[in-house]
């Protein structure tokens, strides 16, 4: 588990920039553990969210099959899972398992200010968001769509791996999240980010410093090329 000094570190850098670095650290991010559908963003102008993942997965199409005993155990487990499922702060992942997804919304008013008073920073979720008008103050969304009810939307189980737009999370994975979405930084990443980022933007200044320049032509973006693949 990495100290929040490290986690508020990462939120200087939007999400592309991480996926950038975690390209160049382990090939495996190239095709893997980000999002890859548009998400509404509740906060565009918001700066990056960093915390440890709670899975979620929840149905609205249909109503639950537990009892009302057991439902209201099942909610209290589900918000001690919130609060003390892992580290903190936390984002919470929700994979809506509805065909189509986001029939009905788990999250408005009531539930992110709930997570919010719970420890969370946000969510990630491939189903609807409502009540965005009267939604908890900073607290982020990333989310698969808007609506207007909740239907009989409920937790299926939590604690559980989830796929969200294509991101595959675990409990108590690291999530970095804004405006563009989200991606899973693996822990040994964690210390070599800044550094690559460095590296990267270095690169990068090169050859776009190049291309702003008057006369800019494909031979001098050859050699801003050459230059910048040279800087270690």
């Amino acid at each position: 588990m990495a100290d929040n000094k490290a986690l508020e570190r990462l939120t200087k850098w939007d999400t592309p920039t991480i996926c950038n670095a975690l390209e160049v650290i382990d090939p495996r991010w190239r095709t893997r553990y980000f999002t890859t559908a548009p998400l509404v963003c509740q906060y565009p102008n918001a700066k990056p969210i960093v915390g440890y993942a709670r899975t979620v997965k929840i149905r609205a199409r249909t109503k639950s099959t537990l009892d009302k005993a057991a439902s209201k155990r099942s909610k209290i487990d589900y918000y001690d899972y919130i609060e003390n499922g892992g580290p903190r702060p936390s984002i919470v992942v929700i994979e809506d398992l509805d065909d189509p997804k986001g029939f009905g919304a788990f999250w408005g008013e009531v539930q992110s200010n709930i997570h919010r008073g719970l420890g969370a920073l946000g969510v990630v979720t491939d189903g609807s968001i409502r009540d965005t008008h009267v939604w908890a103050r900073g607290f982020q969304a990333l989310a698969g769509s808007v609506g207007p009810s909740h239907a009989w939307v409920h937790s299926v189980s939590f604690g559980e791996p989830v796929s969200v737009h294509g991101m595959e999370v675990e409990s108590g994975d690291l999530i970095h999240a804004d405006r563009h979405g989200a991606v899973v930084i693996p822990p040994e990443a964690i210390a070599k980010i800044p550094k690559m980022i460095d590296l990267l933007v270095r690169r990068e200044k090169v050859i776009i410093s190049a291309a702003k320049k008057k006369g800019f032509t494909a031979a001098k973006l050859v050699k801003a090329i050459e230059t910048a693949d040279d800087i270690h």
